[in-house]
């Protein structure tokens, strides 16, 4: 899919072109074994990526990265923000990196800006991934409890199996989808993992896990990167013995599953019937007559324009009103929704409604006959909150509370 049709202008200036290849190069070059073990020669497409940054700091007066190592040094200290990228805020949050500080791996924000790359990225490679698997399933009803096993189980251990509701039918369909853990997740042959999203974790400094208990902090990584510090960080001593989901279904399947969830323990408080729809990620249809809203789409991502970008390259499939599911702390976040409202292509903004999982079925149940903003404007987000389509949008990341 090109990046047209996937909802992102044709026309960039160098800069932000070359953040959104450097986005495609780091996530290629994890893949390949981490961002701290890869070795001479370099992958071309990682050598001509540096040659054009290398050209570009030329031309804008910049000192050159000297190598590849030094390029993803910037990935990880030089934000979407700073020279010579300077991307537009519109797109990207200014202090996004591409490669996380502390955690040596791709951020979500550059995951989620590959993704929006010629191929797809990561985000097409679950949604093939899950295709796949709907086929070796072959009902709608081991495809669910296949998804869900692959939601709540991102490490499975050699001992889950003697464990009360293990399924070896289930992970014989599933078991692909599993690999061992990647050596640049390993420090000294441990592994730690957050017990809020059950994500890989990491110390700064990349130093060994000491005895005691072991909390999150200012000073700790794990890979949903947005879960509240104090939060325990499980010690895993075998590492070996243990497999991992691969990390386009991590970034892209589990981690919305607690949006999702939420989402959908609503529609059943409220008698609201639903199904999932096939070949999409963490989407349902809507069931009932005289409903406008059609479709419930889950999505846990930290750019809103990203996000509005997704949207946009479905236009011929969002007909009558999309329900987009985000959590309230993005919700909440200083321009988030007016950045993604104005993101949104016009032929699609009046049928996107964007809410949270405790909003939905009041935000349901309030779309009008024809949906529109305050302003008078095409598109909507929750009542209450529409009225900020018209803010700037720049936005920010940090300090927005919880709800």
């Amino acid at each position: 899919m090109d990046t047209a049709s996937r909802g992102i202008p044709e026309q960039e200036d160098t800069g932000t072109r070359l953040y959104r290849e450097l986005s495609r190069i780091v996530v290629a070059l994890a893949d390949r074994g981490g961002l701290r073990s890869f070795t001479l020669p370099y992958p071309p497409t990682a050598q001509s990526a540096l040659d054009r940054v290398v050209l570009h700091c030329l031309h804008t007066g910049e000192a050159p990265p000297k190598s590849l190592p030094e390029l993803l040094e910037w990935c990880r200290h030089r934000s979407a923000g700073d020279r010579p990228f300077t991307v537009s805020p519109a797109l990207v949050t200014p202090e996004a990196t591409l490669v996380h500080p502390i955690g040596l791996a791709p951020t979500r924000t550059c995951l989620e800006l590959a993704s929006t790359c010629p191929g797809g990225g990561a985000e097409t490679t679950a949604l093939e991934l899950l295709a796949e698997l709907e086929t070796r399933c072959g009902s709608a009803e081991r495809h669910r409890r296949c998804r869900q096993f692959l939601a709540h189980k991102v490490m499975v251990h050699q001992d889950d199996r003697f464990k009360r509701g293990w399924s070896n039918a289930v992970w014989s369909r599933v078991r692909d989808l599993y690999h061992p853990v990647p050596e640049a997740l390993l420090v000294e042959g441990t592994l730690l993992s957050c017990a809020d999203c059950q994500l890989p974790a990491r110390l700064q400094g990349r130093r060994a896990p000491e005895h005691g208990a072991l909390v999150s902090g200012a000073n700790t990584w794990c890979e949903a990167e947005e879960c509240p510090h104090g939060v325990r960080l499980e010690l895993i001593r075998d590492p070996d013995q243990v497999r991992i989901l691969s990390r386009p279904l991590r970034a892209f399947v589990a981690l919305p599953l607690r949006v999702e969830e939420a989402a959908l323990t609503e529609l059943d408080r409220f008698g609201v019937g639903y199904e999932a729809l096939p070949g999409e990620l963490n989407a349902y249809r809507l069931l009932g007559d005289g409903r406008r809203v059609r479709s419930l789409h889950a999505y846990d991502r930290l750019q809103p324009t990203l996000l509005a970008a997704r949207l946009g390259s479905r236009t011929a499939e969002i007909a009558d009103c999309t329900a987009v599911v985000v959590p309230r702390r993005l919700a909440d976040r200083a321009g988030y929704r007016a950045a993604f409202v104005a993101a949104l292509p016009e032929a699609v903004r009046q049928h996107v409604l964007l809410t949270t999982p405790e909003d939905l079925v009041r935000d349901l149940a309030a779309v009008p006959p024809q949906a529109t903003s305050s302003s008078g404007t095409p598109g909507w987000s929750s009542p209450g909150t529409a009225g900020q389509a018209g803010t700037p949008t720049t936005f920010e990341t940090n300090g927005a509370p919880d709800a």
